[in-house]
């Protein structure tokens, strides 16, 4: 094959076994070769396998239809079916099974027999049914015997598959159901039985068959069962005194630990097991005993349970007979012969057990002597190659070296049907054998077995004397190797491979006579099981002394064996187990390439590759390979000589044209598609570059054609921009013009304004000046006034000292009416609400009596008549006031124009002052309104300070009494009026520091009446004081007297819910939320 750049391999991989990848460059008789995985691989040609890119992703049913058939191909193809759970495969005649390790649903039912009844092989899908539906059809049709051979290693479902064949056999084959205890039925009902003598736990298997099978199911003429045998080959009685950790002994002696014997076959089983435990020690100088008392005891219960006597069992485990002419000499063992007659003597017991219980289900099933048709199911160990291969390894191996020879040889013989058929010539097709290697083994003399028996016979023969015996034997022999620095080990080249062997127990397992104590021990058993067991010995045979080995009847059994293979029609089925986990759905490729070199798979493929491995019908080769000469498809000839054109135009030679198939030597199926790959390599090139041109003057043209639009599109978006922003420019420079227009506008109407306030503000100042200047001259006329009138105030002021006693007393009676009223009022639930007129500037005002005989009202009988704020109306206000003036006669405001300027002449200076203050104190009322919590911590101390603000009102008081005293004085005496209120004003403000509150003064140029305005924080700090609001209309330009008969100084609380009180000195402050209103 050519291998050239970018071809698709096969490369060989250490823990994938093989991987594909492509050649990145050759250089001579290397590549360069880049696998899936990414790593870079330098390997030989020859070493290199094509990969077949056109293969079907599912894999193929039958490895024949593989264009490359060679290892890597067979792999994949395996790998690739498992995947999909696809676990039976065809090569050629041959099934391969893979066990899945799990159980796939509708495998076996009922409805998938019938499916394949009848059917041909290949028709359907690759199964044990149909291999097994051809060798009943073959039976019935051409009237012979069919074999059905299933191999493989321990753990790849051999026994399983067997169980399979023979059910259909019976579903084929079998009786009615309603029929009791069938032959079918009892064959399958034989397999537990010795798979719990025959079976152990090994390395690779849980339930691994430790011995081969072969089932012979007999038909009649009718092609229904009527018999069957089972033979058994080469029980491994090793495995009952020797075992390998971690591998077990047969299942039979774990369930008889699990319960009870209960008849003589578990008897003799218990019997092995106490046998097993006896030790011996050394005794003199060549003698043994028991060891221990521990011992003692086995060999107790081991004679109970054999049923012989406990001296004569000792004596045979310790003592030989020797018979010479004269007399027979007694011979006593050493421990370690002891022990070797020990297990000799339990090997026996077991393989004699065993034997039995064979011949005993061959009875039970019952045999046809009348058949002359049987189908062979052999069920035996495949090839095994241990880290530690022992006598039984190398007796496995022997039988598959034969059972291989067959395979290659029906291999063989079905390729020549083939070629036959299609009238090809093969006469100088050489088959390849492996006679070399049986005849190693075999030949007699000089094969190993035959080594190993002469060795044997010698008593003082050693495994080290039969080593060195095989190396001088065949040193100069191809298939036998000696290994560097060993003394007892050697190797043989087997067909799947080498396998090295172990020869330190060859010796004693291949000795198989049995010791004539033992068959005397035996044979006098009081158990009639145990003694048929072991029949007497005539009396010529112990004279005889012939030698029997393990080796030669193994080797004479196989032949048998083979002699009935040889005269059936065998059909091969090859089970793998795809991981050493027995987990499901993992492939190791390492473990199944091995399998399949052990299984004679890859070496039936080798067979094929020797002739025509490859070979396709005309059509089928027409249609792959046709490119490479399209002329010949233009002419009307035949397939045959279209395909011979093709093979004489590529230059190959050494192939057969067939009746219906082209039949190709190795190798030359993939030269033809080397040859295809390139061609469509250098056609692919033309048809990229057309089709590469083609697509760059598309995409220019696109390009182009795009580059138009966009250029047109963006042009006109420009052309738009230019517009929009020179529209935008004229709209602004409008814009700007309006508004720098607007706002000199605006600045000379400003200019204007302040010009006309700041004129109005200096003529207001002028015509101030002018006014206080008059005032001041008025204020010294009324001082020369007042003086004359000093005299007569003495008068006056006894008059006024008669009118205190009076109102002292009149103030007691109103204490005591407003004592029930409150009572009245708690009994009620009605609160107090005072009426608010809308606007404080026009607050109505109650005249003041002048004459003092007419008493005050109550407080509370205003009260009583103040109306609800929230039904007050103008109407009943009006009411309200009417009443009030009929009750009390109200005296007119006598005002005075020596009074009016005297107002206006002193008191705005101080006016200002005030302001200035009041001021100040609404700011610090907002700091403190933020220290509210604060002002709790601190209530003590505002006590103290409230108790010094009552002093200072009680001082408010007798200076409004005063004027109260003097308001009828004559003129001089007003001069001393305005000091008072002067002295008054500075007290409030005294008392609004102290109560820390926002004072803020108004006098009124005509009334001389001071307002104290109060923030809304100062309501809950007055309430301690317990003043209680007074309602005493004032008017304009006077004072008037309480309820008590004492001055009132009225003040309102400016706040933002506009609350307005006043106080007066001992009473209750009451508030409540309503329309303003103004309280006297």
């Amino acid at each position: 094959m050519e291998i050239t750049a970018g071809s698709h391999v096969w490369v060989e991989d250490q823990e994938l076994a093989w991987v594909d990848g492509v050649v990145t460059s050759v250089n001579g008789n290397e590549a360069e070769v880049e696998t899936i995985n990414g790593n870079q691989v330098t390997t030989k040609l020859s070493k290199l396998y094509p990969k077949d890119m056109e293969a079907p992703d599912t894999g193929v049913d039958d490895m024949t239809k593989l264009s490359y058939l060679h290892e890597p191909a067979v792999l994949h193809n395996l790998a690739i079916r498992y995947g999909i759970k696809e676990i039976y495969t065809y090569c050629g005649n041959i099934l391969i099974a893979i066990n899945p390790f799990q159980a796939i649903s509708h495998l076996y039912d009922t409805k998938l027999m019938d499916s394949y009844k009848g059917a041909q092989l290949g028709d359907r899908s690759p199964h044990v049914f149909a291999i097994t539906d051809v060798a009943y059809r073959a039976m019935n049709n051409e009237g012979k015997s069919n074999s059905i051979l299933v191999s493989g290693e321990s753990g790849a479902g051999k026994t399983e598959t067997t169980k399979m064949i023979m059910r259909y056999l019976a579903y084929l084959g079998g009786h009615a159901a309603a029929e009791a205890r069938t032959v079918e039925r009892k064959v399958l009902e034989s397999n537990p039985v010795l798979e719990a003598f025959g079976n152990a736990k090994t390395v690779r298997n849980n339930n691994s068959s430790r011995f081969g099978k072969f089932v012979e199911i007999q038909f009649d003429a009718r092609g229904q069962i009527s018999g069957a045998a089972i033979r058994t080959y080469l029980l491994e009685k090793s495995r009952v005194c020797q075992i390998s950790e971690p591998e077990r002994n047969y299942h039979c002696f774990y369930l008889l630990c699990a319960a009870p014997p209960k008849d003589a076959i578990f008897r003799i089983v218990a019997a092995i097991l106490h046998l097993g435990n006896i030790a011996f020690a050394l005794e003199g100088e060549d003698s043994s005993v028991l060891e221990d008392d521990k011992a003692k005891f086995h060999l107790q219960v081991a004679a109970e349970l054999l049923m012989c006597d406990l001296e004569a069992l000792e004596t045979a485990l310790c003592k030989r007979n020797m018979v010479t002419p004269e007399e027979v000499i007694k011979r006593s063992l050493d421990p370690l012969g002891a022990a070797i007659s020990r297990d000799g003597l339990a090997k026996t017991i077991y393989a004699r057990l065993f034997d039995w219980l064979v011949k005993k289900i061959n009875v039970s099933i019952g045999q046809d002597p009348d058949s002359k048709c049987l189908i062979g199911v052999l069920d035996i160990y495949g090839f095994e190659s241990f880290k530690t291969s022992s006598f039984e390894q190398f007796c496995i191996n022997f039988t598959n070296e034969k059972l291989q020879q067959h395979f290659n040889q029906h291999v063989f013989k079905m390729e020549q049907s083939v070629y036959q058929e299609e009238e090809i010539d093969w006469s100088y097709i050489d088959f390849v054998d492996n006679q070399d290697v049986l005849d190693l083994i075999e030949k007699k003399p000089g094969g190993i077995i035959s080594l190993l028996d002469e060795t044997c016979m010698f008593p003082k023969s050693t495994h080290e004397t039969f080593a060195q015996k095989l190396y001088q034997t065949f040193k100069d022999h191809k298939r036998f190797v000696k290994p560097k620095l060993a003394r007892t080990e050697f190797t043989i080249v087997h067909y799947a491979g080498e396998v090295q062997y172990q020869c330190d127990q060859f010796l004693d397992k291949n000795k198989d006579y049995i010791v004539p104590e033992h068959q005397e021990l035996l044979s006098t058993s009081k158990c009639s099981f145990i003694a048929s067991l072991f029949p007497s010995l005539n009396a010529e045979t112990p004279k005889s002394g012939k030698f029997s080995s393990i080796g030669s009847r193994f080797k004479l059994q196989l032949q048998q064996l083979m002699d009935i293979l040889n005269s059936t029609e065998p059909h091969y089925i090859r089970c793998i187990k795809p991981n050493s986990d027995l987990r499901p759905e993992i492939f190791e490729n390492v473990s199944v390439l091995q399998q399949l070199r052990s299984g004679g798979v890859l070496e039936a493929i080798r067979v094929k590759c020797e002739g025509y491995p490859t070979n396709r019908i005309f059509s089928e080769f027409l249609e792959r390979f046709s490119i490479l000469a399209p002329e010949v498809l233009k002419e009307n000839v035949e397939e045959n000589v279209a395909c011979k054109s093709i093979m004489e135009k590529v230059g190959l030679s050494n192939y057969q044209i067939g009746k219906t198939k082209i039949f190709l030597r190795a190798g030359q199926m993939a030269e033809l598609d080397g040859r295809k790959a390139k061609l469509l390599g250098e056609s692919a090139k033309v048809i990229q570059k057309q089709v590469r041109s083609r697509i760059a003057r598309k995409r220019y043209v696109r390009v182009q054609t795009a580059s138009i639009c966009i250029q047109t599109v963006l042009r006109g978006q420009l052309a738009c921009e230019s517009l929009k922003f020179r529209k935008r420019t004229a709209a602004a420079v409008k814009i700007q013009k309006s508004a720098r227009r607007k706002s000199a506008s605006r600045k000379y109407t400003n200019i204007i304004s302040s010009a006309v306030v700041v004129q109005t503000g200096i003529r207001a100042i002028v015509a101030h000046n002018e006014f206080r200047s008059k005032m001041q001259n008025r204020s010294a006329t009324i001082q020369a006034a007042t003086e004359e009138e000093e005299k007569d105030s003495g008068k006056e002021e006894e008059d006024i000292g008669k009118e205190e006693k009076d109102i002292g007393k009149e103030e007691k009676d109103i204490g005591k009416e407003e004592k029930d009223i409150g009572k009245e009022e708690k009994d009620s639930g009605k609160e107090v609400k005072e009426p608010e007129d809308k606007e404080p500037e026009k607050q109505s005002t109650v005249k003041v009596q002048e004459k003092e005989e007419l008493p005050d009202p109550p407080v509370a009988v205003l009260e009583q008549n103040e109306p609800d704020k929230t039904d007050v109306s103008p109407d009943k206000e009006q009411e309200v006031t009417e009443e009030s003036n009929e009750l009390y006669h109200i005296v007119k405001e006598i005002s005075s124009p020596i009074q009016d300027v005297l107002t206006a002449e002193d008191l705005p200076s101080e006016v200002e002052q005030l302001k200035v203050l009041l001021i100040g104190e609404k700011k610090r009322a907002d700091e403190y309104q933020k220290q509210h919590a604060e002002a709790q911590e601190l209530s003590e101390q505002r006590r103290k300070k409230l108790e010094e603000t009552e002093k200072k009102v009680h001082q408010l008081q007798e200076s409004l009494n005063r004027l109260h005293q003097v308001q009828n004085q004559p003129l001089h005496r007003l001069l001393e009026l305005t000091t008072l209120i002067i002295r008054t004003t500075l007290m409030l403000h005294q008392l609004a520091q102290i109560l820390h509150f926002q004072l803020q003064v108004m006098i009124q140029p005509t009334t001389l009446v001071p307002v104290l305005k109060l923030p809304r924080c100062m309501l809950k700090t007055l309430q301690p004081l317990k003043l209680q609001v007074l309602r005493t209309v004032i008017r304009r330009g006077h004072l008037m007297t309480t309820s008590d008969g004492s001055l009132c100084f009225c003040f309102f609380l400016s706040v933002d819910d506009r609350y307005k009180h006043n106080f007066s000195r001992e009473s209750q402050c009451r508030h409540a939320k309503h329309k303003p209103h103004s309280y006297t």
